[in-house]
């Protein structure tokens, strides 16, 4: 994960660390309602939420979303509430 630099005012430099949230596969929870939990906690659109629920089957995981740490806390803790397995990374 590499950080990005935005220039500000005055050519200085801000850092600001880029963070992934993060899926895991479980043998729990059905398709439709991961796709489900997409749209309704990450605004994914539809056919977006359905290719991240493949990819989370397939290969085990899948980044969902991306930013901030504190842009994607509240998102990580929703989808853990739904009993879905997530993390920031």
């Amino acid at each position: 994960m590499k950080p990005k630099f935005l220039p500000e005012s005055e050519n200085k430099e801000l850092l600001i660390e880029q963070c992934d949230l993060v899926i895991y596969n479980d043998d729990v929870h059905t398709f439709n309602f991961v796709i489900e939990t997409l749209v309704d906690v990450c605004n994914h659109e539809y056919l977006q939420a359905v290719q991240s629920t493949h990819t989370i089957h397939n290969n085990g995981k899948c980044g969902v979303k991306r930013g901030s740490f504190d842009e994607l806390k509240p998102k990580c803790e929703a989808l853990l509430e739904k009993g879905l397995s997530a993390t920031i990374e």
